[in-house]
């Protein structure tokens, strides 16, 4: 008998496989079925899957995968590209969101490249178009009740010293604030790893201007997959900037894929946050590692076994 097929039957002759554990409940699962003993349970920490991750189970409409999400557990969306929906699909998201009880996480405030690679030169053009996409973010934020909106300040100019740069960030994102404010909206801006031409590099610079800002609309998306990769420290870095941080999202390093497939260990990582009493939304901002049926239940596996690490 092979060791791991000993090890299995030995846990089911004596009992210790528990009935309400995700890890085990989900091997002894048919390929493709979904765990009966723990859909449904709400999870510890309020974790939000994005259209698509899903899609196996729920079909192509993102309206059905919102309802398979919710039976999964799971109280909170993303959807980056909410602002570019028809005004029909953001009010059927919202209409369902809110009969379901269930969050709307993060959208992109998403005015075209001009904005994201420019707000760095402080030219007036880039900086009225982020204005007006702005002021478009909070109409399509009132259909479907949300309240964070992702940011991305933009690309390094090298024309142009650090400190003139980050006065133009900061001046821009004032104006931002200043229209989501008296709404109640926080725009959260996102500290990126994709290129080493982004402006925003490390926590800490987020941080800076944040606290320059000084408004509550103003605060840190941290992500915690782009985080590792450039400045890791990971559980520091947090609380060092605790007080700026308003969203989280997740995915592991290397691949961006779901918890336990890379080197962070998402168990004490999530106890830390748990334990620090955070209550906001933690956007799953990653891809399944398996295809098909089997890796969206790898991915709702992978959130039962971190997340029962806090009970």
């Amino acid at each position: 008998m092979k060791r791991i097929e000993f090890l299995r039957n030995s846990f089911i002759a004596t009992g210790a496989v528990l009935a309400g554990s995700a890890v085990n409940a989900v091997a002894d699962t048919p390929e493709g079925a979904i765990d009966k003993a723990t859909a449904g349970k709400i999870f510890n920490l309020d974790y939000a899957p994005h259209q698509g991750m899903f899609a196996n189970h729920a079909g192509k409409d993102f309206l059905d995968q919102i309802r398979f999400m919710y039976d999964q557990g799971f109280r909170s969306i993303e959807d980056n590209g909410y602002l570019g929906r028809s005004l029909e699909e953001q009010t059927k998201i919202g209409e369902l969101l809110a009969k379901l009880g269930m969050t709307m996480g993060v959208f992109v405030v998403d005015g075209g490249d001009n904005w994201k690679t420019s707000l760095t030169t402080g030219k007036k053009e880039f900086k009225d178009k982020f204005v007006d996409t702005c002021k478009r973010s909070v109409e399509a934020a009132k259909r479907c009740n949300a309240k964070w909106l992702t940011v991305v300040p933009g690309f390094y100019e090298r024309k142009l010293p650090y400190g003139n740069q980050m006065a133009n960030v900061v001046d821009a994102m004032r104006a931002g604030a200043e229209i989501f404010e008296p709404h109640g909206l926080i725009m959260v801006l996102e500290t990126l790893s994709d290129t080493p031409e982004l402006f925003l590099q490390q926590t800490h610079e987020t941080y800076n201007v944040c606290k320059a800002v000084n408004s509550p609309s103003c605060k840190i998306l941290y992500d915690i997959y782009h985080m590792q990769k450039t400045e890791g420290n990971l559980m520091v870095n947090m609380d060092r900037c605790w007080d700026e941080i308003a969203y989280i999202q997740i995915g592991d390093n290397p691949g961006r894929k779901e918890p336990t497939t890379g080197e962070i260990n998402y168990k004490n990582l999530f106890k830390h946050i748990h334990g620090k009493g955070y209550k906001g939304v933690m956007g799953m901002e990653h891809g399944n590692s398996k295809s098909g049926k089997e890796g969206e239940l790898r991915v709702i596996q992978a959130y039962r076994e971190v997340d029962n690490f806090l009970a």
